[in-house]
């Protein structure tokens, strides 16, 4: 596996978890970690929200973690670099600054992907932050905010001159969200155009895009993000892949047996519980018992059951129903 730093900070190989707000939480990081996370993303955490002191447990990191990144957002330079400065001390390596959220709720603030509509504000925000902090700064942002505006080359040597140690490119439009194609065309354009470590991000969900995509973009790393939700493994199967293609060998994945799922079910549900409390940890698991079983047989009848969840005991007690309807 190829290892890149970012700043001072080793990254020691090439698959990087990317944030996503609800699901890059304590207990999913550790278990992507374990997977074979090379650097793992907090979920998005708000300057607001720092300066009003509600967001203390999404910046919670465990020693077994690192590297892992803190992520940032917010649209004003000097609360971002005073927010930046006040949590220096805390045990994160990277710092890293949203500029690619598509959510309503932030680009309506003027935060996240509309930041790539106001370059000039972006660099302060950029310049004022990397001053700010000891930590290396990285940028994630996207293609651009509509097709019309495609801008990522010309904002990507904006970070780079303005204090970033790397950037993380996604490869669609604000104006995209998720859907369509990302264009791992204008990541690799990105790649050519900076002297700083550069992160593809879009479409990976399985180890034979990931081999493009580097391919591609020839890029430092892959961001992993939708492709990991109930997946975690992803990054075990990517990294066996990449030593097979290495190697000139017939790529072979292994994937996980039923059972082994419903493990790691069981494992995410205990890891909630004690991080979350068991009212809203169960609440958090609904979500994952969805995503794991996707694909699986009765996962339409399993998702509406998982709803319903609001204790360990009745996590359990469907974890050893799915086991038993896989044999009937």
């Amino acid at each position: 596996m190829r290892s890149f730093k970012i700043g001072n900070v080793l990254i020691p190989g090439n698959l990087i978890l990317g944030p996503m707000a609800g699901v890059t939480d304590l207990p999913f990081r550790l278990l992507c970690k374990e997977q074979g996370a090379d650097l793992v993303y907090t979920e998005m955490i708000s300057a607001k929200g720092i300066y009003y002191k509600n967001t203390e447990k999404l910046w919670e990191i465990a020693d077994e973690e690192h590297p892992a990144a803190l992520q940032l957002f917010g649209s004003d330079p000097d609360l971002m670099a005073e927010m930046a400065r006040k949590i220096d001390h805390r045990n994160f390596d990277i710092l890293d600054i949203n500029m690619g959220c598509p959510v309503p709720k932030v680009v309506n603030n003027g935060e996240g992907s509309a930041l790539m509509k106001t370059p000039e504000l972006a660099a302060e925000i950029i310049r004022k932050v990397s001053q700010a902090s000891s930590k290396p700064l990285t940028v994630k942002f996207r293609k651009g905010f509509t097709e019309d505006t495609v801008n990522a080359v010309e904002f990507a040597k904006m970070a780079e001159q303005n204090g970033a140690a790397a950037i993380a490119v996604h490869g669609r439009t604000r104006e995209q969200y998720y859907s369509g194609k990302a264009d791992w065309d204008i990541i690799a354009q990105v790649k050519e155009a900076v002297t700083i470590p550069v992160i593809a991000s879009g479409d990976i969900f399985s180890a034979e895009d990931a081999i493009k995509c580097l391919e591609q973009t020839k890029c430092d790393g892959l961001m992993l993000a939708r492709g990991v939700r109930g997946n975690p493994w992803l990054f075990a199967e990517i990294k066996q892949a990449l030593m097979q293609y290495a190697a000139g060998e017939e790529i072979q994945i292994s994937k996980p047996q039923l059972s082994e799922v419903v493990e790691m079910i069981r494992r995410h549900g205990r890891m909630q519980v004690e991080y979350k409390g068991e009212i809203m940890g169960m609440r958090e698991m609904r979500k994952h018992v969805a995503w794991y079983t996707t694909g699986y047989p009765h996962s339409a009848a399993i998702r509406r059951e998982a709803n319903f969840i609001e204790t360990y005991e009745q996590l359990e007690k469907l974890c050893d129903k799915i086991l038993a309807d896989s044999k009937s």
